[in-house]
């Protein structure tokens, strides 16, 4: 099975699996207003927040997938976005944390009130979608071979804790410990902060431009040089941005080549480094003449 083909079912599989998310985040939110749980909400919260941050990455990978190149600007606007939604997250989990922590801190335990069995029902379809998800995504990613298919199944496996903890306070107050339902809420409470975190650090990993590291730069330097034709490199800058690799590159070749001979080798050390190194978003390669080569120092800084 082809790259191509591979990432096209990958992606299918990432759409499927969001889509259900977001589907089980809102019966979760409404079930939990509904069904007065608080554990419920809170659980449909750190959902929908996870689903959200997979969403802006899938939708990049379905545009390089499709051949498009975003610019700086559209990069930098999703990363803005991601900051946004973090500063969201975050709000509203530190507000059901703090509710809880009233609830737990006030010791009227008989009075708070005990979630509905729409919260119940709710609370277990969420373990079993979730685990679900967790089998599907696992089936999929061992038939392609995907190692970041293999990792969002993994993604769903930890996703059902927070749902577990919510059935678990929903369930102890329905069988009389209603101060498991504000103790779960908090819990919770806790997975959306940290989610809300680790989408504002890749954010702000994103924002801040930085070379490829030593290793990176030696590997494409001797990939580069090996390509017939390429005499010298003039220029080889490199840019990360989150976990992807852009490159800019300036190779000498013989001066006496037609422009259709020197395009050729541009594009063979393109597609090179393309199929050696996974991570590479973009590549562009200039071609100059030879004897120009050398009278600027090659290096590696963010572009």
């Amino acid at each position: 099975m082809e790259t191509k083909d591979r990432d096209k079912i990958a992606l299918r599989s990432s759409f499927f699996a969001i889509t259900v998310d977001l589907l089980l985040s809102a019966f979760k939110l409404f079930a939990g207003i509904v069904g007065n749980s608080m554990a419920l909400v809170a659980d449909a919260v750190h959902s929908l927040a996870d689903t959200a941050g997979a969403g802006i990455m899938v939708a990049g990978a379905k545009e390089a997938l499709d051949g498009k190149q975003p610019s700086d600007r559209h990069e930098r606007n999703e990363s803005i976005a991601e900051i946004i939604l973090a500063a969201i997250v975050f709000a509203v989990g530190a507000g059901i944390g703090y509710n809880g922590i009233l609830r737990i801190l006030a010791g009227h335990y008989d009075e708070i009130i005990v979630p509905g069995i729409l919260a119940l029902i709710a609370a277990i379809v969420s373990v079993a979608v979730t685990e679900g998800l967790y089998w599907y995504t696992r089936t999929k990613a061992k038939k392609i071979n995907s190692g970041a298919l293999m990792a969002d199944a993994w993604h769903h496996r930890f996703a059902v804790v927070p749902s577990v903890i919510a059935l678990i306070g929903i369930a102890g107050a329905m069988l009389g410990v209603r101060i498991l339902e504000p103790i779960a809420s908090v819990i919770i409470c806790l997975f959306i902060l940290k989610s809300a975190l680790s989408i504002f650090l890749g954010a702000i990993a994103k924002l801040t431009d930085r070379a490829a590291d030593d290793a990176t730069v030696e590997e494409l330097r001797g990939l580069i040089t090996e390509q017939e034709g390429v005499l010298s490199i003039d220029t080889l800058r490199t840019r990360m941005f989150d976990h992807e690799l852009y490159i800019d590159a300036e190779i000498g070749v013989n001066g006496d080549l037609n422009l259709r001979a020197g395009h050729r080798i541009a594009r063979t050390v393109r597609e090179a480094v393309e199929a050696e190194i996974p991570k590479v978003r973009r590549c562009a390669v200039h071609v100059i003449p030879a004897e120009k080569a050398g009278e600027e120092q090659a290096e590696e800084m963010p572009k």
